[in-house]
């Protein structure tokens, strides 16, 4: 008769009684406990090359801040001040225009005692006020006609604001149709339209893109822009005939 032979049991060690879970725990804070030994050296070696990143970012930090009090913000009021005589002749030169050309020639060269806006950006270039008389000298060279000289100016003109970012590029757009560069024209109208939303400039740039884009025969890009203007300006100036072109531009 066989016999079934007992195995010989083995004592268990307090180790062994120990869930893997634990020991896998255990090992994870062993790896981050020889991570942070490792850190802690790596920063004692170097930690003269720390201070002095720190040192240099600290630097950099004040002397940004030192340019803007004492240099940005004096010259953006220096500036402020020094074009304040060439706007007046600008606005004076747009509500009269019997001596339109001549207050808008005092604008743009200076009086002898104040500068003109020319001036102006060549002595402030860094400035919020040289971009506005910037602006202003394309506008007024379009006003004067010289529209090759208008284009150059806004061309270089740069500026956020919701208004005044989308009348320069429709500035260009009006100076190209002068020109008789329509597809030009178009393709800034188009830019100027899209530039901002809002009701003051963006009607007026969907009506001219649409009105040029309809003297190129091209009713695709009109219907677009006289869709969008129906649609979101309907109750604009700008809209009034917009059943017309809608009209012409589906033909």
């Amino acid at each position: 008769m066989a016999t079934y032979k007992k195995r010989g049991g083995k004592v268990k060690s307090s180790q062994d009684s120990i869930p893997e879970q634990d020991s896998v725990t255990a090992e994870v804070f062993s790896t981050l406990d020889t991570s942070a030994g490792k850190a802690e050296a790596w920063v004692a070696r170097n930690q003269n090359y720390i201070l002095t990143t720190i040192s240099a970012i600290v630097v950099i930090v004040l002397a940004y801040l030192a340019y803007l009090n004492y240099v940005a913000k004096p010259l953006n009021e220096e500036s402020t001040n020094a074009i304040a005589q060439a706007q007046t002749y600008f606005k004076e030169g747009l509500e009269d225009p019997t001596i339109q050309d001549s207050l808008f020639t005092l604008a743009l060269e200076g009086d002898g005692v104040a500068p003109g806006f020319i001036e102006i950006l060549n002595e402030y270039g860094s400035s919020d006020t040289a971009q506005l008389a910037t602006y202003n000298a394309g506008m007024i060279y379009f006003q004067l006609g010289q529209f090759d000289k208008a284009i150059s100016f806004l061309e270089k003109f740069t500026s956020e604001d919701p208004i005044l970012g989308a009348l320069a590029l429709g500035g260009i757009g009006d100076s190209f149709v002068e020109l008789n560069q329509l597809e030009d024209a178009l393709g800034y109208y188009k830019k100027a339209a899209s530039f901002s939303d809002n009701d003051i400039t963006t009607p007026r740039f969907l009506l001219k893109g649409a009105q040029v884009a309809l003297s190129l025969n091209e009713n695709k890009a009109a219907l677009t822009l006289l869709q969008n203007l129906k649609q979101d300006f309907g109750s604009s100036n700008e809209a009034t005939n917009v059943e017309v072109l809608l009209a012409q531009a589906q033909q």
